[in-house]
């Protein structure tokens, strides 16, 4: 008898329809022959189905079962089979019957005890279900929050084989799950760090608030122990809360790789991450057999900070040209290209030079200007054009550490930001960038036209930098969110300089 069951696999972070079918027919030689490009994962899952239907309570099924995932050219690789292979075994056998009317999507794995676990990429399955206008999705009880944030879709938990068995046939009642969306923010939404807490650095603070304000990215550079860190954690703190398609749009890639917390529904802040300069090509952008997000993905609308930058492998560090203007990554293989989301500001912190305290006035620096020229060289000039600002952050003098009085909190500075983000709404309007940071050369040239004291202030700066082609409107970008946190409409004389000045090696500040 032959059972067909609905089923997804991702491919990348998307969920692709699979049909699940098993045909059981009696044999005097018993045996499961499974098809359609499983993986090692899916292939073991046979021998974990069938002790988790004999341990539930059902029938070994002692016949020749040839069990097909379709479509055939498409390889799978995950545990989320093993509950409709199950269930499509139960069906085929004909020890169950299904009385539901309407058209379920089943995933979920299996403890051998017969019980559900969660899998990876609910979201994403979930999505591909209401777009297909499934009656309802059956998961895992551990991944039902997750997948029932999609609107328009009804998702019903099961925590057991014999649950799900009940639920199908029509014997067992199952409500499906529901999330206050408002309650997952209120509650998830608070971030322990703030701004407040950071003294002195005014400088490195002004150019942190211009990055949240227009999306620009930042380097900064200074002595160890200034604060670099301190203060590229607490930016997320001063960005945008997080809209709920930004949230579903990150969700669903730390659901992919199986990061959510047990029971976690959304992401309700925005991501903050930060690799170890050892980490290869394929752990930062991405990569693998099967194409997996890297870091740079998992910081998709948030921050990627990378600490002591010009530690980092140079050739990992020149694929991220690519993301830093598209806003995303491909990865391509010989059968197909994967595309993931890589929309992140980037924060990175180097010292002045190989010793570090090349402009600390506190320590002497034996390091002699080839090393230093050479350090600094390690970060090529391609991905310092695709960084807006570079930031001073020189060491803090005691009398700031202990009298200074604690400057404006992340609550303050974020009202700020918003009010500038507003602007760039109004002016991009809904199919425009959403942020300064984002322009086209296009919208550059519309929105950031100089009068002719500010154009003439450029030009020398220019001039006198040999600033290229995308330095120039890296300069513009920022300049035109300076004068937005301003409230200006034009673009001020004053709003050039103080973006020319955040262009330190461009000045050669540390040669």
């Amino acid at each position: 008898m032959l059972a067909k069951l609905a089923s997804y696999t991702l491919v990348g972070i998307d969920a692709t329809p699979v049909e699940v079918e098993v045909d059981v027919a009696v044999s005097n030689s018993p045996k499961t022959v499974l098809v359609g490009m499983a993986e090692t994962a899916v292939r073991e899952s046979t021998f974990r189905v069938e002790r988790a239907i004999v341990n539930s309570g059902y029938r070994r099924v002692n016949d020749r079962i040839v069990i097909n995932l379709a479509p055939a050219d498409l390889k799978k690789d995950a545990g989320g089979f093993d509950l409709p292979i199950a269930l499509g075994m139960l069906l085929g056998s004909g020890q169950i019957a299904f009385d539901r009317p309407g058209s379920f999507a089943v995933v979920g794995e299996l403890a051998l005890t017969g019980e559900t676990r969660p899998v990876k990429g609910v979201l994403a399955m979930a999505l591909q279900a209401a777009a297909e206008n499934r009656a309802g999705l059956i998961v895992p009880e551990a991944n039902a929050s997750e997948a029932a944030v999609v609107d328009g879709l009804a998702v019903y938990p099961v925590g057991s084989l014999s649950e799900a068995v009940g639920f199908l046939s029509g014997q067992v009642d199952v409500d499906p799950r529901s999330v206050d969306l408002d309650e997952i923010f209120r509650q998830l939404s608070h971030m322990e760090e703030d701004f407040v807490d950071v003294k002195g650095q005014d400088y490195a603070k002004r150019a942190l608030l211009i990055a949240a304000a227009g999306g620009h990215n930042v380097l900064m550079i200074g002595p160890p122990g200034t604060g670099k860190t301190l203060l590229a954690k607490r930016l997320p703190t001063i960005l945008p809360p997080l809209t709920p398609a930004e949230s579903l749009e990150t969700t669903r890639i730390y659901s992919a790789m199986g990061l959510l917390k047990p029971g976690q529904a959304l992401m309700a802040i925005r991501p903050f991450r930060s690799p170890h300069h050892s980490v290869s090509d394929a752990g930062l952008v991405g990569g693998g057999t099967t194409p997996q997000p890297g870091e740079i993905s998992m910081a998709h609308k948030g921050v990627l900070f990378l600490d002591e930058m010009p530690e980092f492998n140079r050739k990992t560090l020149e694929v991220l040209r690519q993301p830093l203007e598209e806003g995303s990554v491909t990865i391509s293989r010989a059968l197909r290209s994967t595309n993931f989301p890589a929309e992140f500001i980037l924060v990175a912190a180097m010292n002045p030079c190989p010793c570090g305290y090349r402009s600390d006035p506190r320590r002497a620096c034996a390091c002699t200007p080839p090393q230093v020229e050479k350090y600094l060289s390690r970060i090529s000039g391609p991905l310092l054009d695709r960084i807006d600002l570079h930031v001073e952050v020189p060491a803090v003098p005691f009398t700031q550490l202990s009298e200074m009085p604690p400057g404006p909190g992340s609550a303050e500075l974020r009202s700020r930001v918003l009010e500038a983000r507003l602007r760039q709404a109004k002016r991009f309007g809904p199919k425009g960038a959403q942020v300064n940071g984002r322009m086209t050369p296009r919208q550059v040239r519309k929105y950031c036209v100089l009068k002719p004291e500010s154009s003439s202030l450029l030009k020398a700066a220019m001039e006198d930098l040999g600033l290229s082609a995308r330095a120039h409107d890296k300069v513009l970008r920022v300049a035109r969110t300076i004068a937005d946190l301003d409230g200006h409409d034009d673009i001020k004389p004053q709003n050039i300089a103080e973006a020319v000045g955040y262009r330190s090696l461009d000045r050669g500040v540390f040669l």
